[in-house]
């Protein structure tokens, strides 16, 4: 059974450059019921959310996005704060392998819920996924 808010699959956005995680995370969200769609880098993710607030018919918002950090175009962290200067407040989860303090301060300011370190067990994905569009 899909995890659905309003009648519907809950939706994820997800932007990753690395084609196998890609393939490796969506199949994992799609498994757990969520309605996915993919990005390849950030500018790829900005099209895809624009793309879909301009579809005919209703438009697809996502209930969450999970982002890379360092992808090309954009980084994870430039799409956060385009997001939040546009007034998105769509929860953002971040994934990295190269996290840190600094970057950890940074994106709390701009309002990311949570960073993920790579490698992460796909559990703890899932269970931060489904924790952080159930509080938004």
């Amino acid at each position: 059974m899909g995890l659905e808010l309003e009648n519907r699959p809950l939706r994820v956005l997800l932007a990753e450059d690395q084609a196998e995680m890609r393939a490796l995370l969506c199949g994992m969200l799609a498994r757990e019921g969520y309605e996915v769609v993919v990005a390849q880098d950030g500018p790829g993710l900005i099209k895809t959310l624009i793309a879909g607030l301009t579809e005919d018919g209703a438009p697809w918002v996502p209930d969450l996005i999970i982002s890379d950090v360092r992808m090309p175009g954009f980084s994870g962290v430039e799409v956060l704060a385009r997001l939040r200067r546009d007034s998105w407040a769509t929860p953002v989860l971040l994934i990295t392998a190269f996290g840190d303090d600094e970057l950890r301060e940074q994106v709390e300011r701009l309002g990311a819920a949570r960073v993920l370190d790579k490698p992460f067990e796909l559990e703890q994905l899932k269970e931060l996924a489904r924790e952080m569009i159930l509080l938004h």
